[in-house]
């Protein structure tokens, strides 16, 4: 069974998901960390409710990100922790961590990438008058939002404000991030 560990920035709504996908049976993976980089995030509110054990930092504490990704990276190792997932981490993975978790860190994004990468992409869907955009679960490489896509689902949201979008949106992500990851880490074992 892989173990990984999760990385959000906000409520942790993908989090909970993943989580309750776990404990439904639909994910075969351990939770080992919950890491955030926002000490008052919602999302470890979340976490403590599903007994997961967290680390919350404050990035500016630190000299560099270099520091703090290696004060991380100690955590993972010592957990024997197979993958990184992110779950609405509002922070570029650097060097320190790409380089202990080749292709074996992963990414939901809420667009169909490469299309609207980054910040607000929902906000950017809309702003560009598409009638579809959607959900992308990609590994993580050095760029914003470019690594390998493994899968993508349409959303329609013709005629939607933002917040009906985002709903959508959310929907899918909730639905197809545990289903991807559970493929992922099933085909792992099988190439073990």
């Amino acid at each position: 069974m892989k173990k990984f560990a999760i990385f959000a920035s906000g409520s942790g709504s993908n989090a909970e998901a993943i989580w309750q996908a776990i404990d439904r049976g639909d994910l075969s993976g351990e939770c080992v960390l919950l890491v955030t980089d926002k000490p008052e995030a919602k999302v470890l509110e979340r976490a403590d409710r599903f007994n997961i054990p967290t680390f919350s930092f404050e990035p500016k504490t630190y000299a560099s990100k270099a520091e703090f990704e290696q004060e991380i990276l100690v955590l993972l190792q010592a957990l024997g922790t197979d993958y990184i997932v992110l779950a609405g981490y509002m922070r570029l993975i650097g060097d320190v961590l790409l380089s202990a978790y080749p292709n074996h860190i992963i990414n939901i994004h809420p667009s169909l990438l490469p299309a609207f990468p980054g910040k607000d992409a929902i906000g950017q869907a809309l702003a560009a008058n598409v009638p579809t955009s959607g959900v992308t679960v990609h590994y993580v490489d050095a760029g914003m939002d470019t690594g390998p896509i493994i899968a993508q689902q349409d959303v329609a949201i013709a005629g939607c404000d933002a917040a009906e979008a985002a709903r959508r949106i959310q929907a899918v992500e909730h639905q197809l991030y545990p289903r991807v990851l559970q493929q992922v880490f099933i085909q792992q074992e099988v190439f073990k």
